[in-house]
């Protein structure tokens, strides 16, 4: 028997003649052995999830609508927790469509800029035919995104975030 965990396969293996106690074998090269390539097709539904996040996030990073508008719904649901300073407890937030815009316009207007060094990291999950799942890494906290594909481009439907969490 196993257990497929991702980057390591853990099997419960019995010494040879059915006798003794079960024993836990852990193959760490599992993921180095993961098979063939995904067909083209699905390699480019992965690219496109993950433009569709990046777009998402380089918006927020850049002051750029034009990459929210291409990359996120206008019925976008975004809610998220944070800590504010001092807080013991999260607050929860709700971030509507307009607020993205919004927040763009100022952070443009008031000549911002995100540092270099500000986490960008974007993992994408599992991409089906119709719905899709990514994880941004920012420097507000991490956003679990779900995408769905509209006339054949993917968009953020639903946002989930929460304050970068204590270390």
């Amino acid at each position: 028997d196993s257990v497929d965990r991702g980057k390591y396969l853990l099997a419960l293996r019995r010494p040879r003649g059915g006798g003794g106690q079960w024993r836990i074998a852990v193959d760490i090269d599992q993921a180095n052995r993961a098979g063939p390539s995904p067909a083209p097709e699905a390699a480019a539904e992965r690219e496109a999830v993950r433009r569709a996040a990046l777009d998402y996030l380089e918006g927020f990073y850049e002051g750029d609508s034009t990459k929210h508008v291409r990359s996120v719904r206008p019925d976008v649901r975004k809610a998220g927790y944070y800590k504010g300073r001092g807080a013991t407890a999260y607050t929860a937030e709700e971030m509507p469509f307009a607020d993205f815009l919004s927040y763009v316009r100022n952070f443009r207007s008031n000549n911002r800029t995100t540092p270099a060094t500000a986490p960008r990291e974007v993992t994408v999950g599992e991409v089906n035919d119709q719905t899709a799942t990514a994880k941004v890494v920012a420097w507000w906290g991490i956003d679990y995104l779900h995408l769905a594909k509209y006339d054949g481009k993917w968009m953020i439907v639903n946002v989930l975030w929460q304050s970068p969490p204590p270390k």
